[in-house]
């Protein structure tokens, strides 16, 4: 059905007023109550969907929006819907639907119902449900809550330009809910373009939000009537919103608060329509730490560049958890699990949360420290930096024992806590750990007189030595035990000698941690051709 099959039938609609009944206030600040002046939906239970526009990949502050949504609904053991909302046609960037259904996938959010997973009220995306939309307009416009505007761009560009000319907020004058049937008859014969406007009415109720209470907004006094469907047959976001949450049976609807001025006419459609509202909890902005905008230009906030740079998905949401409000407590550390049952709507406040990004290596490392100590987890984390070592070292690595399983997982285990990110492990810091230094003998005797003595009596040590599970501060202790066999080198200057040969650097981690990560045989391969060549 097109935008000119709609005909125009102007009844009257005699709804009863939108007010909130007393005590509801305390059944939505719980979150439980179905809306601002809607029933519970016990056929549907708590159903909450994620509706982001395929205009770009997930941004940092989506998926924040995504996991308020995911906690919410499984705290009260309901559903998280994806819908793509891609209506804005000229907008859509190839593969971003796709991307981000695969990012809350990675992220460990996986959506119940999505267009890819399906589910019973699909389809999932809005440019696949435009019949849902025009049938709407169709009713609205033959209860007389819609009609048809013919005005033109240049006309609407006018209006704009002369209201700021008076120093005034732009809105669209209204002009065409005037017109007669005959007046809409002639332009719809004539094939002229037009769309399709909502009927604001003055003095809107009130509403209450889960988060910011009781709003007392009139779209009417402020805006023209909106456009709900585009010359192209398109919905515009408040009427897609409003027809898909209604079908889709959305119990509650969390979503930034630039969204929380638009609630009150979203409420006169549901109130046009005579469907009851889901409720409505409008998030607080996400800002940098400067109280500035995250902005989809800083293209570091993209999901698939944290995921790209070793950022694990439990340390993002940690972050943009932490940073806010909802939770009984902030603090690092706490895993998806915890946030589930720490979640209470009514604990949101309304201040803007300030996301430090400076502190995301340390929610890592502490991540990360996590999953090398669960044992399942720490077997994956070895595969990953098996192939990171291949990819970074290849040709330069000692032998293929340098990728053995059970070496990468003593290095892992060894370098725990020390580390934020996977990749650190190939950075030039961690080089030798993978390919024996190149170290002239002058180099080395440069630092002893006593070198090849130092070698030989670590290597007789390392060779006779059968305990490996001791701590760095055990072994570190045996080694000075070491020393005293040595005339003119002191303590520091063998640990110089040893770090020089075992890793051809004069800094990094100490020389216990890394003999207890290279192992006896590789200290004593090392050692013995620091003092040959």
């Amino acid at each position: 059905m097109s935008v000119l099959a709609l005909k125009p039938r102007l009844f009257g609609l005699q709804a009863a007023p939108f007010r909130p009944a007393e005590g509801w206030r305390m059944l939505l600040r719980s979150g439980l109550c179905g809306g601002a002046g809607s029933s519970e939906r016990p056929e549907g239970g708590v159903r909450l969907r994620f509706g982001p526009s395929p205009t770009g990949f997930l941004h940092l502050g989506g998926l924040r929006t995504a996991l308020y949504n995911y906690i919410f609904a499984k705290k009260h053991g309901g559903t998280f819907i994806l819908r793509i909302e891609d209506t804005d046609q000229s907008r859509l960037v190839p593969g971003a639907a796709e991307s981000i259904e695969d990012a809350l996938e990675w992220a460990g959010i996986p959506p119940d119902e999505s267009p890819h997973r399906g589910g019973s009220y699909g389809p999932y995306k809005q440019s696949e449900r435009l019949d849902l939309y025009l049938k709407a307009t169709e009713t609205l416009v033959m209860r007389n809550a819609a009609y048809y505007c013919f005005c033109s761009p240049q006309r609407l560009e006018m209006l704009k330009k002369e209201a700021l000319r008076m120093r005034q907020t732009p809105k669209y004058d209204n002009r065409c809910r005037h017109l007669s049937q005959t007046q809409i008859e002639e332009q719809l014969a004539q094939g002229c373009s037009h769309v399709v406007r909502f009927r604001l009415e003055e003095d809107a109720a009130p509403f209450e939000d889960l988060v910011y209470g009781l709003n007392r907004l009139d779209p009417a006094s402020v805006e023209g009537d909106p456009v709900i469907l585009k010359a192209d047959g398109f919905p515009t976001y408040h009427l897609a919103n409003v027809v898909d949450d209604h079908h889709m049976k959305i119990s509650h609807v969390l979503r930034g608060t630039e969204w929380l001025t638009s609630t009150a006419k979203h409420l006169l459609m549901y109130k046009a329509f005579g469907w009851d509202p889901p409720a409505f909890a409008h998030l607080p902005l996400l800002l940098n730490k400067d109280g500035s905008k995250l902005s989809k230009r800083q293209g570091d906030l993209f999901i698939q560049n944290f995921s790209r740079n070793g950022v694990l998905p439990e340390a993002l949401l940690d972050i943009v958890t932490n940073c806010g409000s909802g939770f009984s407590g902030n603090r690092p550390g706490r895993i998806l699990e915890e946030l589930v049952g720490e979640f209470d709507v009514s604990k949101i406040t309304t201040h803007s949360a300030l996301l430090d990004l400076d502190k995301l290596p340390e929610f890592n490392r502490i991540h990360l420290l996590r999953r090398i100590e669960c044992v399942n987890s720490r077997q994956q984390l070895v595969t990953e930096l098996q192939t990171l070592v291949e990819k970074e070292f290849g040709d330069k690595l000692v032998d293929s024992e340098a990728l053995c399983a059970d070496y990468v997982e003593r290095v892992l285990l060894h370098r725990k806590g020390h580390i934020s990110r996977l990749q650190e492990l190939v950075s030039p810091n961690y080089s030798y750990l993978w390919f024996r230094p190149v170290v002239s003998r002058e180099q080395m005797l440069n630092l002893s007189t006593e070198g090849e003595k130092i070698c030989s009596v670590v290597v007789q040590f390392f060779q006779t030595w059968s305990n490996g599970s001791v701590s760095p501060t055990e072994l570190n202790n045996e080694l000075r035990v070491l020393q005293a066999q040595f005339t003119s080198t002191k303590y520091n200057d063998m640990m110089k000698f040893l770090r020089l040969a075992l890793s051809g650097k004069q800094q990094g981690p100490s020389v216990a941690e890394m003999m207890l990560a290279l192992g006896p045989k590789e200290v004593c391969q090392r050692l013995q051709h620091a003092v040959i060549h």
